[in-house]
């Protein structure tokens, strides 16, 4: 559904793809999302991330969460939406930053309401990568493993399938090698974001 042309002009990318989060600049973190922080060249897309002071704190669960950084992202203009009988393959070839305080993520996130969330890499600052299927905020599966050069790029898959009408299963691949079958209850017909 997105050409793997995407990244490979400014226009290619205006076609698919929109700045910030869907509903804004701020999530759950430190750091507000704006589009400086967001550069594409030579078919690779690189967000980074500064330290900043004097922001307005952002609002997060009646709290108050100070920022820190400006910080880049992006999402698909197009909703996934897994129907009875259907699936998707989502691959990427990332590089991402292991080091302390920062949380990059590849993820799919629901348009509706939350869960569904999954989560196919997520760094979270601990030289690990995870692999996570949130139900609920209590029903998370979460597979955590070491994440290798964390300098290089590294291939991801993540296949999601219905498997009953219902529920999808979420087989999570890095660098050719599958990792773990997960399950997201409910997922079937849920629109998400990528």
């Amino acid at each position: 559904m997105i050409p793997s042309t995407s990244f490979n002009t400014q226009a290619d990318f205006d076609t698919d793809w929109n700045y910030d989060y869907p509903w804004g600049t701020d999530h759950n973190g430190g750091a507000r999302m704006n589009k400086s922080q967001v550069k594409l060249s030579d078919g690779t897309l690189t967000l980074t991330a500064k330290k900043v002071s004097g922001q307005k704190a952002a609002s997060h669960g009646g709290q108050q969460i100070a920022i820190h950084y400006l910080s880049g992202t992006v999402h698909a203009k197009e909703h996934f939406n897994v129907a009875r009988g259907g699936g998707y393959d989502f691959d990427a070839e990332l590089r991402a930053s292991t080091t302390k305080g920062t949380w990059p993520a590849f993820w799919l996130t629901g348009v509706n309401g939350w869960p569904p969330e999954i989560d196919m890499a997520e760094w979270k600052g601990s030289g690990k990568i995870s692999f996570n299927t949130f139900n609920t905020s209590s029903q998370v599966r979460a597979r955590d493993v070491a994440y290798p050069s964390a300098g290089d790029f590294h291939k991801f898959k993540c296949e999601v399938r219905d498997q009953n009408g219902k529920d999808v299963s979420v087989k999570f691949y890095m660098d050719g090698k599958i990792i773990e079958t997960q399950y997201g209850k409910g997922f079937t017909g849920q629109p998400m974001y990528l």
